[in-house]
């Protein structure tokens, strides 16, 4: 035992500073406000979105506020020099020697990375969070939604809470590439997507490689692999469907009927459990409609987003869907981002691109990449106008805009989305 705690040194903070990257406050302010509670800290979101480094920032933070290198514990299983745990047994047996070996006093802060590649974790993450023997604040990540809320959520019964960690917000890639807020840079933006690695490529040739081998590995392993998936090409086939229709109204039978008229063997059961697949990954977003005026999710039809543009910009370039649709999945992401609940809005015959909700305040957003047809900024208008009510109502748009409200409406340059937001 003592050679594998040898070996995993490097990745802990016990004797050489580990870099934390661009710390995403939020995030960490988050996990601040629940530090030193009995509850297990469950951090979820796709692939390569910075869960690791949140809690490498996290980690940082209790040191240098007085916490011992020595009481924190950092296990990752993407990494290979991890693979001698493979087990609950394995782990709970190199929790129980760190604690000996190190003459732990305290608290022992345990993080675990991708925590559903050890066999049978629900059960040491469950004992870890009720032993009062031992003075444990345990935190996990994982990529699968349904792996770290349906499984984990029967065990903890409510003993835990749960982050969702999304890619940069545009305030974020600014402040972490040093560029000002502008128009400008939200348009590089669009066109590049937000996943933290991206920054680091030198051209768009590596970030189409790179974008492309992480959708392999979500699809293949993380779907295919754990789900037994048949026709793992239809799978792919349908991912890409989503990706050129992001923004658009479709229905799982639009789908099948799509590929039946390609000649491709599917029905509605393995369409609706294949985009479930993909959306348990956060690879994808279903956003519902929501009928305004019944207040109540409606069924049939959605839109689905992408979970990071980069998807679009790298594997199907500009011929896909709109520049309108483009920044219609940036908008939702930011609405995300800010942790609003967000639908489509339903009207009688009118649609609202988006009904977001936070903390019992309720915002109604019209997305437009421009405005400057009178056609298209009196449809906009007219849509928000129609809801007989006093919530607040905006429009996105590309533009730099000469105004910033009118008959209670207000505009906002995209690039001032978050912002806005902030102070919502």
């Amino acid at each position: 035992m003592i050679d594998n705690l040898n070996k995993v040194s490097k990745y802990n903070f016990w004797s050489n500073p580990i870099k934390v990257g661009y710390v995403r406050q939020r995030y960490l302010d988050q996990l601040v406000y629940f530090q030193d509670s009995r509850l297990v800290k469950v951090l979820v979101g796709q692939r390569r979105v910075g869960k690791s480094f949140v809690l490498r920032q996290y980690i940082a933070h209790l040191i240098d506020r007085g916490v011992p290198a020595q009481n924190t514990l950092y296990i990752n299983k993407e990494y290979t020099d991890f693979d001698f745990i493979a087990h609950q047994s394995d782990l709970r047996n190199f929790i129980q020697f760190y604690r000996l070996h190190s003459k732990i006093e305290g608290r022992l802060y345990v993080f675990i990375d991708e925590v559903q590649q050890i066999l049978e974790w629900e059960r040491i993450v469950n004992s870890l969070s009720q032993d009062f023997t031992e003075d444990t604040d345990l935190f996990i990540t994982g990529s699968n939604s349904e792996l770290l809320s349906g499984e984990l959520a029967s065990l903890l019964s409510g003993r835990y809470v749960r982050f969702n960690i999304l890619p940069f917000r545009f305030d974020e890639f600014c402040a972490y590439t040093k560029k000002e807020v502008s128009r400008k840079n939200c348009v590089q933006f669009l066109n590049q997507g937000a996943l933290p690695e991206l920054f680091f490529l030198p051209n768009d040739e590596s970030k189409m490689y790179y974008v492309s081998s992480l959708k392999d590995t979500i699809i293949l392993r993380d779907i295919v692999q754990r789900y037994s998936i048949k026709d793992a090409v239809l799978l792919i086939d349908i991912f890409n469907y989503v990706a050129n229709n992001i923004g658009n109204l479709f229905s799982i039978n639009n789908v099948v009927n799509y590929f039946q008229s390609k000649k491709r063997k599917t029905n509605y059961e393995t369409v609706a459990n294949y985009l479930n697949y993909l959306a348990q990954t956060f690879v994808i977003h279903r956003c519902e409609r929501y009928d305004i005026r019944g207040k109540e999710l409606l069924g049939g039809n959605a839109k689905f987003y992408l979970n990071d543009l980069a998807f679009r910009n790298y594997l199907f370039g500009s011929n896909t869907s709109g520049y309108g649709n483009v920044l219609e999945n940036s908008v939702y992401l930011e609405l995300l981002k800010a942790d609003f609940q967000v639908n489509v809005g339903a009207l009688r015959d009118k649609e609202i691109d988006f009904v977001a909700t936070r903390n019992k305040k309720t915002l109604f957003v019209q997305v437009s990449f421009t405005l400057e047809n009178e056609a298209t900024f009196e449809r906009e208008i007219s849509n928000l106008l129609s809801l007989k009510n006093n919530y607040p109502k905006v429009i996105v748009t590309m533009d730099e805009l000469p105004y910033t409200e009118k008959e209670g409406i207000h505009f906002i340059p995209a690039w001032e989305l978050g912002t806005f937001l902030k102070d919502f």
